[in-house]
């Protein structure tokens, strides 16, 4: 209900209103603004279409090159990111704080700007970008330009998830077994890696679903190969909104795979 009555001391009786029940009608509307365009998406193409769409050569290929791109970023940004996380939470200061900021930076950078950023270091024009292409391997334009941005905008989830699971673990046991004569990496290995593990895994997670889902800072880097994003967006233009159907529901699915990774094996971030 969206009212009560109540009485006080005096026995005189006041209406209000069921506050929990106002805020569920009023979070119902924005639900319902996630929920009805995603149901609307499955149901615009017959099924058939889809699957037939989705054996394409163009959507193929995008699938490929994005599937391949992300756990190659994933891998980047994990065999990276997990010691920078630890670091983080196993120190404090300004140095710590300072390195924070600049790990987060680039979730808040729109993603084209991040594209811009990440070209003045490995485009053509610069002197890691030519040294590349010299070297018969180019940094934008090809698959390691697309690695590039994807590990740009999606290692932050690795380090910052890592890094509340790192903080998450009773340090006691970590002294127990430095006390122990255990080093610091044994201990990391054998101590804190396990009992973060479901937190790292859904920072991988994370990382992954940000990755294969990029879209600015990848067109910027590498317009080809094209990722799923990128084709959505030139089927979208050349030949209109049902050919960016299909690939713009394989990346729904494979969102909800994450969240359903999130929400079994891993550790939801959000909970």
């Amino acid at each position: 209900m969206a009212s009560r009555t109540n009485s006080d001391r005096t026995g005189t009786v006041t209406f209000g209103f069921d506050w929990l029940s106002v805020a569920l009608v009023l979070g119902g509307v924005l639900l319902l603004y996630y929920v009805v365009p995603m149901a609307s998406l499955f149901l615009s193409v017959p099924a058939g279409d889809i699957l037939a769409r989705m054996t394409s050569p163009t959507v193929v290929d995008s699938a490929t090159t994005s599937l391949l791109s992300a756990s190659i970023s994933t891998v980047v940004a994990t065999l990276f990111g997990l010691p920078l996380a630890y670091w983080l939470a196993r120190t404090d200061g300004a140095v710590t704080k300072g390195v924070l900021a600049v790990v987060v930076l680039p979730l808040v950078l729109p993603p084209t700007v991040g594209g811009i950023v990440l070209l003045t270091v490995f485009g053509p024009g610069s002197p890691l970008g030519e040294a590349a292409i010299a070297a018969g391997f180019p940094l934008t334009r090809s698959l390691a330009g697309v690695v590039l941005a994807q590990t740009f905008v999606a290692s932050p989830f690795v380090v910052v998830t890592a890094k509340a699971a790192f903080e998450s673990v009773d340090q006691t046991l970590e002294y127990a077994s430095r006390s122990l004569g255990k080093s610091r990496l044994t201990t990391a290995r054998h101590v804190t890696l396990p009992l973060a593990g479901s937190g790292i895994l859904a920072g991988v997670t994370l990382a992954f679903a940000r990755a294969i889902g990029e879209f600015g800072a990848t067109v910027m880097m590498a317009y080809y190969p094209r990722t799923m994003p990128v084709q959505i967006w030139v089927a979208f233009i050349e030949l209109g909104l049902d050919n960016a159907y299909p690939v713009a529901i394989l990346l729904v699915l494979i969102a909800a795979a994450a969240l359903l990774i999130l929400n079994t094996v891993a550790s939801n971030p959000w909970e």
